[in-house]
């Protein structure tokens, strides 16, 4: 089955109920994986050569929807030196005396590569309106937390992206959509590896109480902040290898669609050849 990437492209107006968490699954979902890769990594090279532009990949998902797992296979085959990969945790004090936009902007990849957002400054508008008490330790000048100030904030996030994607800047915003179910047998098969242990907090069965909640949060979010220059992506994500080669279709189109191309040499072709002679020449 041929994958293409508006088939998971959110459609502004729809319902997030109406995507599927499950597409397939793609049957030779890991052989099309591995032959994505090689070919991102030829175009990330490119990219890292050319020096004009840049990536950046939002990952977004409840607990247990593939998100590391994902991550780790469609970079498997790139050079470490194009992409730097970001998981942000609980804001530090420092941080929570900036603006909550700040740690994120300083995480920004560089002209030439790749930045992977483990979870994101969307984290501000889905597990804080979850949890707005969350907004107290953040000592905001606000004293109303209604509609009005969430769409503030994607507002906020809409701009920034505006900005970042004038500048060069490719946005891919992906929403791992792992069901109800799924996540349960996910979060039960870690419990029943002893070495998987180290990856379940008991909050994650807090936080599955408030799935509901979630889900409004993420159907509010996408929608507000969906745009062409950064579109996001509603990945089925039950079937895990599925998921991957998805998202490694995705984000391989969007760079080959990309202006690049290899720098121009900087010696002409006598220097060239007359590297190659003395090379060649030399003694064994």
């Amino acid at each position: 089955m041929q994958l293409s990437p508006e088939q998971f492209r959110y459609t502004p107006g729809t319902s997030l109920a109406q995507y599927a968490s499950q597409w397939g699954p793609l049957k030779d979902a890991r052989e099309t994986l591995q032959t994505t890769i090689e070919e991102l990594s030829d175009l990330q090279e490119k990219l890292y050569a050319d020096d004009r532009r840049s990536l950046l990949l939002v990952f977004q998902g409840m607990d247990a929807a593939g998100k590391d797992s994902t991550i780790k296979h469609v970079t498997s085959g790139v050079n470490p030196m194009g992409f730097q990969v970001f998981n942000f945790k609980q804001p530090t004090y420092k941080e929570l005396d900036h603006n909550y936009l700040w740690r994120f902007w300083r995480a920004m990849p560089e002209r030439g590569r790749i930045g992977i957002f483990n979870r994101s400054y969307y984290e501000e508008v889905l597990v804080v309106r979850v949890h707005p008490e969350m907004l107290e330790a953040r000592r905001l000048p606000h004293d109303t937390v209604d509609d009005r100030f969430w769409q503030r904030r994607y507002d906020d996030i809409r701009n920034m992206e505006a900005h970042l994607a004038e500048n060069g800047m490719t946005i891919l915003k992906f929403f791992l959509n792992v069901s109800k179910s799924e996540q349960r047998a996910r979060l039960l098969s870690r419990l029943h590896e002893s070495k998987k242990h180290w990856k379940f907090d008991p909050r994650d069965l807090d936080e599955r109480d408030n799935w509901d909640a979630y889900q409004d949060a993420y159907a509010r979010a996408i929608a507000a902040t969906h745009t062409d220059r950064a579109p996001w992506f509603v990945i089925p994500a039950d079937d895990k290898w599925t998921m991957r080669a998805i998202v490694a279709r995705i984000v391989t189109d969007a760079i080959a669609s990309l202006d690049i191309s290899w720098p121009e040499p900087n010696h002409d072709g006598a220097v060239i050849a007359d590297a190659i002679r003395r090379l060649e020449s030399e003694p064994d």
